[in-house]
């Protein structure tokens, strides 16, 4: 067992940890390769998905975001960039990401919790490349032996910048 300040590791933790981090690289994977039906369901019923601007801590019900979905909104959304009607979309954006720094927030290993990550996401599209970087918050919840998804929430490091079109799944 190793302990600094804050953290004692043993092997449930990092375990956990582990199966948490596999847990989220295979969502960034999902929408890196645009398997909308897969990625949405990693989502539990009630669930929120929120990307803002402008400012990481604004009410979304009284300010503008980049993206502010519930499970109607977000299925809405993926079954417009499932199909050849999206024409933002087309061509296609190349998308590779990593996240790393992954921390468990307050986590339970019964029922979930918070988990904090970071991301560099790079985009191809029509001969441009946008990186697109920032934190993500994720909320997990278990059910049975998978976790899923009831809150991402995504604070982009240029928020407050003009952005392109982010017509995909961050």
């Amino acid at each position: 067992m190793t302990t600094n300040a804050s953290v004692t590791l043993t092997s449930t933790t990092l375990e956990l940890q582990h199966e948490i981090e596999q847990f989220l690289f295979h969502e960034a994977a999902l929408a890196d390769e645009h398997a909308y039906k897969a990625w949405q369901a990693l989502w539990a019923t009630e669930l929120l998905y929120w990307v803002p601007c402008n400012a990481d801590q604004i009410d979304p019900s009284k300010q503008v975001s980049l993206i502010f979905d519930d499970r109607p909104r977000l299925e809405e959304r993926l079954y417009r960039l499932g199909t050849k009607h999206a024409h933002s979309q087309n061509p296609r954006s190349r998308l590779s990401r990593v996240v790393s720094n992954v921390r468990l927030l307050g986590f339970d290993p019964a029922s979930g919790g918070e988990v904090s990550s970071r991301f560099n996401l790079t985009e191809a599209r029509a001969d441009r490349i946008t990186v697109w970087a920032g934190r993500q918050h994720h909320v997990l919840e278990r059910h049975g032996d998978t976790w899923l998804m009831r809150e991402k929430r995504v604070y982009l490091v240029n928020n407050d910048s003009l952005m392109g079109n982010m017509t995909f799944v961050i």
